[in-house]
C-alpha cells in the first residue's frame, strides 16, 4: 500500500519538515524499494504482488504501474486507513487468495526474508503483524477476512497495535509477530536514513 510519490501528495508529516518535494523523493525512493524487496520475494516464493496507490487517480496509478513494472494496481478508494486495508483484504479474499499481506511503503529495512516469514507464520496463524516502533504496524497478513479487526482502532495514534491485538483477542484469534521495524513518517525518522 502507497501513496503516489508526487509532491503534496505523499508523506505529509515529512514534507512539513523537509518540504514537499524532498518528501517526495523519499517516498519514491522507498517505494522502489519496497517493490524491489516485494518481487524478489515474489518470484522465490510464487507470491501474487499488487500496488494499491493513494492520492491518484486511475490513469495515472496505471502509467505508475508501468513505470514501476508492475502488471497489477489498484487504488485504495476513500476512508481511514481501517477501511483501506478491510477494502484490499476483501479485494484479495474475493479472487480467491487463501492468505493476504499487506505491507507499508515507507520501510527501508524492509527485506524479502520479512515477507516469507509473513506467509510462513500464517501457516501457523491466522493472524500476523509486524510492529513498528512507533506502535502501529508496518505489516499485517491474513487467512480469511476479518472485518472487526479494523474498527474502533485509533489509526496514526501509538496504540494501533496494542488495539488490534486487543480486537483480535476479542474474536479468538490468534497471532504472531515479525520483527519490529522503524517506518519512516517524520524528519527525525531520516537521521538513520542519511543516504535517502
Amino acid at each position: 500500500m502507497a501513496r503516489w510519490p508526487v509532491p503534496l501528495r505523499c508523506k505529509s508529516r515529512l514534507a512539513a519538515g523537509l518540504g514537499p518535494q524532498r518528501a517526495a523523493r523519499v517516498q519514491q525512493r522507498l517505494l522502489q524499494h519496497g517493490l524491489g524487496v516485494m518481487a524478489l520475494a515474489a518470484k522465490r516464493q510464487g507470491i501474487a504482488l499488487r500496488l494499491a496507490m493513494a492520492g491518484v487517480g486511475p490513469r495515472a496509478a496505471l502509467r505508475e504501474a508501468r513505470r514501476l513494472g508492475l502488471g497489477d494496481v489498484v487504488l485504495q478508494g476513500q476512508g481511514c486507513l481501517g477501511v483501506r486495508l478491510q477494502r484490499q483484504f476483501g479485494r484479495a479474499f474475493a479472487t480467491g487468495h487463501q492468505q493476504v499481506v499487506l505491507v507499508g511503503s515507507d520501510l527501508p529495512q524492509l527485506a524479502p526474508a520479512d515477507l516469507v516469514g509473513a506467509f510462513a507464520a500464517l501457516e501457523r496463524q491466522p493472524l500476523v503483524l509486524g510492529p513498528a516502533v512507533d506502535g502501529g504496524y508496518w505489516l499485517i497478513g491474513l487467512r480469511r477476512p476479518a472485518p472487526p479487526l479494523f474498527c474502533g482502532v485509533a489509526w496514526g495514534g501509538e496504540q494501533v497495535l496494542a488495539q488490534t491485538l486487543s480486537r483480535a483477542e476479542g474474536m479468538g484469534l490468534d497471532w504472531a509477530l515479525l520483527r519490529q521495524q522503524a517506518d519512516l513518517d517524520r524528519p527525525g525518522d531520516l537521521l538513520p536514513w542519511r543516504c535517502l
